[in-house]
């Protein structure tokens, strides 16, 4: 035998939806990012390290999976995050239906390109709560288009932190 070695075994993260696998493969102290992943978009939302507060971060346009998914680990690797929180759009009786399909796809893309943790959230009402918030604040049309996602990332993320941190107690 020669004396190459056998090809790497491909990065491979974990994406569940149970709560306790994913506190467990989380490191200490370090941020999530919570994605709203929309056909047009993506809305990301970050939280401190402390994982109590999630904050509005910025919106992808989405383009090609690889620019998309580079630009995302670039996100990750600058702000030193541990974890992904994924919104599971899920029908209002629990069904899925394309869109979930679409979101585990995502996963699976991004679990080939890194190792970090995905926790797939039930991200049902949030864009429709993020429009009634942005909409109460009188905000514009044209400016609620613009922070929609993020502002749904950040109930998706926030849901999550609050579910991790009552789970600790």
């Amino acid at each position: 035998m020669s004396g190459t070695s056998p090809p790497a075994a491909p990065i491979r993260g974990l994406t569940t939806t149970d709560l306790d696998a994913y506190t467990a493969a989380l490191i200490p102290n370090a941020r999530l990012i919570g994605i709203d992943g929309g056909t047009t978009t993506f809305g990301l939302a970050l939280s401190d390290l402390t994982r109590t507060i999630a904050s509005p971060l910025f919106t992808i346009e989405r383009t090609k999976f690889k620019a998309d998914a580079q630009r995302l680990i670039d996100t990750i690797t600058e702000h030193a995050v541990c974890g992904l929180v994924l919104g599971l759009p899920t029908n209002m009786d629990g069904t899925e239906g394309p869109r979930c399909q679409a979101t585990r796809a995502l996963a699976r893309n991004l679990n080939a390109l890194t190792p970090i943790p995905i926790l797939l959230w039930d991200e049902r009402l949030t864009t429709a709560a993020a429009e009634r918030m942005l909409i109460a604040a009188d905000t514009t049309r044209k400016r609620r288009g613009e922070v929609i996602d993020k502002l749904a990332a950040t109930l998706i993320l926030q849901g999550a932190l609050d579910r991790l941190r009552n789970a600790r107690f």
